[in-house]
């Protein structure tokens, strides 16, 4: 096999088991499942900004919240008392605002989805930089306790806010329409749909993470994990690519907060709790901090049995002891023991030719005879 089908094949593999968990659940599971392929996508970003930058993050639950409270609050506020002002019909004018009628036959001017996710993108950006550039020189449990501040105060203002409804959160939150007939919802007719659209969503992210991490981006945060004093010997600008990690993981926890919102048709403050992003944390760490398909696989399959309400009220207690088996047998998470174990059953099936002798070289005119001749 060359070495180019070697790389695609974690791709084909994963795309098959996707087609054939979809065959065999019910249809009323795939809902559970696609919300924990956008969940699995925050956790691809904290282990690249943890297995791979080598920093700690606990804000993660944030940044989640950031991009789905900004598309909710954009796409269902009602600019409608604005509408004849100048600036109302310019936006109007550019797509940015759209009328329609509300439930009750009532004027609705909102936001676009598109223009609302470009907003939360934008709004993660900023945040992510304000809070990084200062974090990002703390080291070990320092880091990590600042960006559990950054959590707390986000999950305080939108459990304080009228604006972001309190603590009952936004809903009814419209469909985002991609294009080509692809809608982001999670009405019924759609729901195939959208968990094909999860799954792209996710072999898309974790190739371009993929590239990432083997381009001389990813040898930088490698040699920063290993020895950041090093690093910095050698020319590297850690500070620099710290906060690009530390960014580039908080922008996919805002583009899966954007999904997650638009597919639930709402959001709610628990999304920015401190536990969550300590749930984050965990996932990671259970599929091998620097594993972006185990991140992928394992954070998803744990999400689902939580989602579907499997563990019922032990759930938090199943997590835990899920946690702790991984970590203590399978520390570089359970996707590479289950390969090597899967890697050696095809051996047995299928064995192996000896190597060939290599060949003796002819004796040399007067040499003397070697043993045995």
């Amino acid at each position: 096999m060359t070495r180019l089908a070697k790389s695609w094949l974690p791709f084909a593999a994963l795309a098959a088991i996707a087609v054939f968990v979809q065959r065999i659940l019910p249809t009323a599971h795939l809902t559970q499942i696609t919300m924990s392929l956008y969940y699995a996508i925050v956790v691809m970003g904290l282990c690249l900004v943890m297995g791979y930058a080598g920093q700690v993050s606990m804000g993660h639950g944030a940044f989640f919240a950031i991009g789905g409270y900004t598309t909710a609050v954009l796409t269902t506020y009602n600019f409608a008392p604005w509408k004849q002002s100048g600036w109302a019909g310019l936006l109007r004018q550019l797509h940015v605002l759209v009328l329609k009628e509300d439930l009750y036959g009532g004027e609705l001017l909102t936001t676009t989805p598109w223009t609302a996710f470009v907003v939360a993108m934008l709004l993660t950006f900023v945040a992510a930089h304000l809070i990084g550039y200062p974090a990002l020189r703390l080291k070990g449990h320092y880091l990590a306790m600042a960006t559990l501040g950054f959590g707390l105060i986000v999950h305080k203002l939108v459990l304080g806010s009228t604006l972001t409804g309190s603590a009952d959160g936004i809903t009814a939150v419209p469909p985002w329409n991609l294009g080509l007939g692809l809608v982001v919802s999670g009405k019924r007719v759609v729901r195939v749909q959208n968990y094909y659209i999860a799954v792209v969503l996710v072999l898309l992210l974790l190739l371009v993470l993929r590239n990432l991490v083997q381009s001389r981006v990813g040898r930088a945060f490698q040699a920063i994990h290993n020895r950041e004093a090093a690093a910095n010997a050698m020319g590297i600008n850690t500070s620099a690519f710290k906060l690009k990690a530390f960014v580039a993981s908080a922008l996919l926890a805002a583009l899966a907060g954007v999904f997650f919102t638009h597919y639930a048709g709402g959001i709610s403050p628990s999304e920015a709790g401190a536990i969550k992003s300590v749930r984050y944390l965990a996932l990671a760490a259970a599929s091998g901090m620097a594993n972006l398909w185990g991140a992928a696989v394992v954070s998803t399959a744990i999400n689902f049995g939580s989602l579907r309400g499997w563990f019922g009220s032990l759930d938090q207690a199943v997590f835990g002891a899920l946690l702790i088996l991984i970590i203590s047998l399978a520390p570089e998470g359970p996707l590479k023991p289950a390969g090597l174990w899967l890697q050696r059953a095809l051996g047995w099936l299928v064995p192996t030719r000896p190597a060939a002798p290599f060949p003796t070289a002819p004796a040399t005119p007067g040499a003397a005879p070697r043993a045995g001749e």
